[in-house]
Order: structure tokens, then C-alpha cells, then sequence
């Protein structure tokens, strides 16, 4: 138990007196240490929380003096005054103006008699402290002992059920994705809202660090949990003591290695999963229903889905350290537990390990709902990744070719690359030069900009090769008449000396549009731009 200032007024060999009526919440301070000093100003050598004793030697008798004084020691920290008395020493009884200046400033003023020396008082305190420690130690250790019995049991329950019985501390334990998997509390499904945050604050670093904030009064604190990857997250909600928080690392430990077993477990299901994907992808021809139903069969039952290839960090094509050279057997592990990471992450956990060149690669099917970029962000950062196109199960093959496709595009851009027909060339006018890009730009397009009103002519050009060459969509886009539409390209290509019935000639056009607007996603309206006309 802490020291109060009580405890030593209680003890009978101590003898100390205070020299007011002193409030009980003030007699209630913890002492932290107790130290003796007779210079005028001591608080700045003060930590905070001590006794401070002195017999007066310096201490001045004018009532400004002492008020400066007794300020100075409580700003510093000091939790209570001693003043000696005896035969010799300065003073007999407490001074009246010292005394008025402790209960004004709130600092209790005790005397410690002639008969009983500082270091007394001195060994008393450290000796109090010196119990508390071995109490928290003990307390330390009947608490491990009992998460240590407990996790021979069965699961994640009996730990969090005997630290919480231990400490008056709540806790639970939830996967990466913060999804629950086990509480102290039977009856608890919800977390705290401001709990979230922290979460995916935690679990965007993985193994690197915790976090802890407080909110409406409630203290919340997040550990990570696993050994070489993140296998959990542990929130604690309650302030944990000192014997409390001795024991955290502890518990930390041991859900991790239960967190461990479980994914040691869980190895043969994985296992069958990733040959059912094989299996599927296996058969060139699937018919509809037997693909549906062996998606079924993992749980994945989305009407549509799209493939998914990632490069695994450490793998050859992968992001490595600076001059590393991974061997053959560090990228194959790297890429199945990415592929362990990423089965647990997504519905049906469709997902195997294909050697390749120029190194192994992670291969899944998802839902087509599911934001798959979210997932990658927190399993594979900063991994080369292709997401292919939304298709019917039935025709999943395509959708991973195309996404085994966009690898070489994933790297240079530095971001998951996916095959969306209006992002395509998005993607590859952003590998260019450019330079070269608006150079190609200007060549095409620059007897427009010499012509009068050129930015209206080359506003309706690219507005006609974003609808596909439709009139009618062009002139509702542009707001005029079809008629005016028709005449301004007629212009344009008499300007240019193109041809719109050419699909060379078209295809040079909406290319020069294309890098002029910034290669964006969506033309003019908001309506995704197609792909080049003609082609």
C-alpha cells in the first residue's frame, strides 16, 4: 500500500505533530521520499512527492518571507513540511508565520521532536516504500502465476477472465481487422467507440508500438500481439496499477502465443481452401453453378467476384531492403504468410501461393464488394498488387490474368494498380515521360491551339471522342446544337488534316486529349471516359 502522511503520523516512535488542523484529503498525499534541506529556496531540487525536513537554519521569520518560502517548496513538489525542534536548533515550537503559510498555501506542516532524528524518519519512509515494492512484486507475481495456470486451458477466455478477477482491469482480445475473439466479459459484443481509433492506430504498425488515450474519464490502452507478424490486438480497459501494469508484458506474451497455436491450427484449412482454388481454377471451362458452389463451399457467396495477385515483401520482384538479395526460401515464407495474413482477412479466404517468375506470388479470389484495397493497405503494404476485374465466378481466371498483368504497372506506380477500363490509361500514360507526353500533345494538336477560339474546338473533340463519336451525347455535354458540334469538328480536322473515319487518326487524337486533360479517370460530367475510338 502507498505511504500517506497519515501512516506516519500514526506511528507511535516517529512521534511527529502537525502544527494546524490539517484536512484529512491533505493528510491522505502519498509520500514518495523524504529528504532534508535548510537552503532558502529548495523546490527546484525536488522530484515531487517529498517529505522535506529541515530545523529552520536559513528560514526567514518575516511573513513574506515564509509565504515565498513555502510557495517555492509546493511548487516544487514537495507533499508535506518537517520542521526539527530541539535543544541547539534554531527553533523550540513551530513559528507562528511559518505555520500561518502552510495552511494558507495547503501544505501540511508537521515537527519532529529533539529525542527522534531526521534519519528516522528518513529509514521509516524508505522502508514503507520498500514494502510496497515487494507487495506489488508479490501481488506481480500471484497475478502471472494465475494467467500462466490459465493458459493451459482452452483458448483466449480463461487468461482474460483471470487478469480481470486480478487486477479490476477489462479486457479483449480481437484480430487484425478488430474483429472480437474473446472478452473478460461473457456479455460484452461492443467496444468503446473512442476504441476503434485506437485499434487501427495499432494495427497499422504491427509489431511496432501501442497506444493508450483517455476518454469521457476511461482509460484505454492497446497492445499488439504476435510473435513475427500480428496475429491480434489486445485493448485493456481500465488505468492498471503498478503490479498491474508489471504484469502487462506478461500477459502480452501469453495471448501471443495462444494467438500462435491458433494459426498453427488453422494450417489444414487453409491448406484445403487454397487447393479448392486451385481446383477451380484448374478446370479452363467451369460451368456457372459449379463454380458458384464451390465458392459456396468457403463461404464466399458474392454473384460477383474479382482475382487478385500480390508479390509478397522479400519476394525477387517484391520491395526489399536496399542491396538485400532474399534467398529462395525467405521469399517463399514471406509469401505464405502473406497468404495466411490475407485468408484470414477476407470472406471465403480463397487464397494460395503460386511459384513463378520472377518469384512467388499470392493469388485470391474476393468478393466484388469488398474493398480490397483496405485489406492490401494493412497485410501487404507497399507490395506490387493487380486487382482484376469484377466477373462471374465462372470466368475467375480471367480476372486473375488480368491482375497477374498489372504487376509490372503495380511497381512503377507504387500503389495497387486495378484493371478498370477507365483507369487503364490512366495507368499507363502516368508511366510515361511528361515531357515527351506533352510534346506528342502539342505535335497533334497544335494547329488548334494556333486557331481561333482552339480551346472550343478542342473542348468538342474530346468531348465527341469521350462519348465514342456519339452527336447527340456530345451536344447535350457541350449544351449547342448538334449542327454546331458537326461544324466544329469538321473545322478541327481541316485545321489538323485528320480524318475521324481513320482509327489511326482518332486514335492519335483522343490520346493528345487525354494527356492535355491530365490523363483523368472520368471525362467532362463525371461520366467515366472509354477506351480509345477506333480501337
Amino acid at each position: 500500500m502507498p505511504l500517506h502522511i497519515s501512516d506516519l503520523l500514526a506511528r507511535p516512535d516517529l512521534r511527529l505533530s502537525v502544527t494546524y488542523d490539517v484536512p484529512p484529503r491533505q493528510l491522505a498525499r502519498t509520500i514518495e521520499a523524504a529528504t532534508v534541506s535548510d537552503l532558502p529556496t529548495p523546490g527546484k531540487w525536488l522530484q515531487g512527492g517529498e517529505l522535506l525536513m529541515t530545523i529552520g537554519l536559513l528560514l526567514p521569520m518575516e511573513p513574506a518571507a515564509c509565504r515565498a518560502y513555502v510557495r517555492d517548496a509546493a511548487e516544487g513538489g514537495a507533499a508535506c513540511l518537517a520542521l526539527g525542534l530541539g535543544q541547539g536548533l534554531p527553533f523550540q515550537e513551530a513559528p507562528e508565520p511559518l505555520v500561518r503559510a502552510a495552511e494558507e498555501a495547503g501544505l501540511p506542516l508537521l515537527t519532529v521532536p529533539d529525542e527522534v532524528p531526521f534519519i528516522a524518519v528518513t529509514k521509516a519512509v524508505f522502508d514503507a516504500r520498500a514494502d510496497e515494492q515487494r507487495e506489488l512484486l508479490h501481488r506481480a507475481f500471484a497475478t502471472q502465476r494465475r494467467l500462466t495456470a490459465a493458459a493451459t486451458g482452452d483458448g483466449l477466455r480463461p487468461m482474460l477472465a483471470e487478469w480481470t478477477a486480478a487486477t479490476g482491469v477489462g479486457a479483449a482480445v480481437l484480430d487484425p481487422l478488430g474483429r472480437l475473439l474473446a472478452t473478460s466479459e461473457p456479455e460484452q459484443r461492443t467496444l468503446p467507440a473512442q476504441a476503434h481509433e485506437l485499434l487501427d492506430r495499432v494495427a497499422a504498425r504491427g509489431l511496432r508500438g501501442s497506444a493508450s488515450s483517455t476518454a469521457a474519464g476511461q482509460q484505454l490502452e492497446v497492445q499488439p500481439l504476435g510473435a513475427r507478424r500480428l496475429r491480434g490486438l489486445l485493448l485493456l480497459t481500465g488505468r492498471p496499477d503498478d503490479a498491474a501494469r508489471a504484469v502487462v508484458p506478461g500477459l502480452v506474451s501469453l495471448l501471443s502465443l495462444e494467438l500462435e497455436r491458433r494459426h498453427l491450427r488453422d494450417e489444414p484449412e487453409r491448406r484445403r481452401r487454397s487447393a479448392l482454388l486451385s481446383e477451380l481454377l484448374a478446370d479452363e471451362d467451369p460451368s456457372a453453378d459449379r463454380a458458384r458452389d464451390m465458392l459456396r463451399s468457403a463461404g464466399l457467396t458474392a454473384d460477383r467476384v474479382r482475382g487478385v495477385v500480390v508479390e509478397a515483401a522479400g519476394t525477387p520482384g517484391g520491395r526489399t531492403a536496399a542491396g538485400a538479395g532474399p534467398t529462395e526460401g525467405a521469399a517463399d515464407g514471406a509469401a505464405q504468410e502473406m497468404a495466411a495474413d490475407l485468408a484470414l482477412a477476407l470472406p471465403g479466404g480463397l487464397v494460395r501461393v503460386v511459384d513463378g517468375a520472377p518469384g512467388a506470388v499470392v493469388e485470391a479470389v474476393v468478393g466484388e464488394e469488398l474493398d480490397i484495397r483496405e485489406v492490401l493497405a494493412r497485410f501487404a503494404p507497399r507490395c506490387p498488387a493487380g486487382i482484376g476485374p469484377a466477373t462471374a465466378p465462372e470466368a475467375v481466371r480471367v480476372s486473375l490474368r488480368q491482375a497477374a498483368g498489372l504487376l509490372a504497372v503495380s511497381r512503377a506506380a507504387g500503389e495497387p494498380a486495378e484493371a478498370r477500363q477507365s483507369q487503364a490509361s490512366r495507368l499507363l500514360l502516368d508511366l510515361g515521360d511528361r515531357t515527351t507526353l506533352h510534346g506528342y500533345a502539342d505535335t497533334v494538336l497544335g494547329p488548334l491551339d494556333l486557331a481561333d477560339h482552339g480551346e472550343e474546338l478542342i473542348a468538342t473533340l474530346a468531348a465527341w471522342l469521350e462519348t465514342g463519336g456519339a452527336w447527340d451525347a456530345t451536344s447535350r455535354r457541350l449544351g449547342v446544337h448538334r449542327h454546331t458540334v458537326r461544324n466544329r469538328l469538321d473545322k478541327a480536322m481541316d485545321l489538323t488534316g485528320r480524318r475521324l473515319d481513320d482509327p489511326d487518326d482518332r486514335f492519335d487524337l483522343w490520346l493528345a486529349t487525354r494527356i492535355r486533360g491530365g490523363a483523368s479517370a472520368t471525362g467532362s460530367g463525371g461520366r467515366p471516359a472509354p477506351p480509345p475510338p477506333g480501337r
